[in-house]
């Protein structure tokens, strides 16, 4: 995105911001046409769903060092020092949207939420073209999308395998035979689950 829109980029540690007044501090040292990246969110700060009831018998976290309040990011978000600037995309990661606080995940504090799943034949397809230059008429790309429905495979995972090589024939190859491998792995989970 950054690339494409010629756009600063900023990465955006929560864990080592300590007062709501230094989250607003780093917000207006950011400049104009900017990308903020707020990674793992649901690890950074207590965000959790307010309105998920504890757990009995759960333990009670210690309280963190930050004084980071969900009130001071959301005015970090969509508040009125949001709009010192022009320009910015904020984006959050997380691995368990769950866990955060509906307040936090309404339109207009995060308008778009994408899925990150794993590999799919047409995700495939498109990292064919991007990484190989390779269309959907070579030979192997049927039977790679054939394995790729079998397993589950990150894009990441596929995307490493696609620029071990320059050669496009070895490396959709080198991706067959790690695909494979990770169908048999799979299988002999399963193996193992039903005895």
């Amino acid at each position: 995105m950054a690339n494409y829109l010629n756009f600063d980029i900023y990465d955006l540690e929560l864990t080592d911001i300590h007062t709501n007044s230094d989250l607003r501090r780093v917000l207006i040292a950011t400049g104009n046409q900017s990308i903020l990246v707020v990674e793992d969110i649901d690890c950074g700060l207590e965000l959790h769903d307010r309105q998920t009831e504890p757990q009995p018998g759960a333990a009670i976290k210690p309280k963190r060092s930050s004084q980071v309040t969900l009130s001071g990011l959301l005015n970090f978000i969509d508040g009125l020092w949001s709009s010192c600037g022009d320009e910015r995309i904020i984006v959050f990661t997380t691995n368990h949207k769950d866990r955060l606080d509906p307040a936090l995940l309404r339109p207009g504090r995060m308008d778009v939420h994408i899925h990150m799943s794993y590999c799919s034949p047409s995700g495939f397809d498109t990292l064919a073209v991007n990484y190989l230059g390779v269309n959907d008429h070579h030979p192997l790309m049927s039977i790679t999308r054939e394995l790729l429905a079998k397993t589950s495979v990150t894009p990441a995972e596929v995307g490493e395998q696609l620029l071990k090589n320059a050669d496009p024939e070895a490396a959709l190859k080198g991706l067959i035979d790690f695909l494979q491998q990770k169908v048999k792995e799979e299988d002999e989970v399963q193996v193992i689950n039903r005895k």
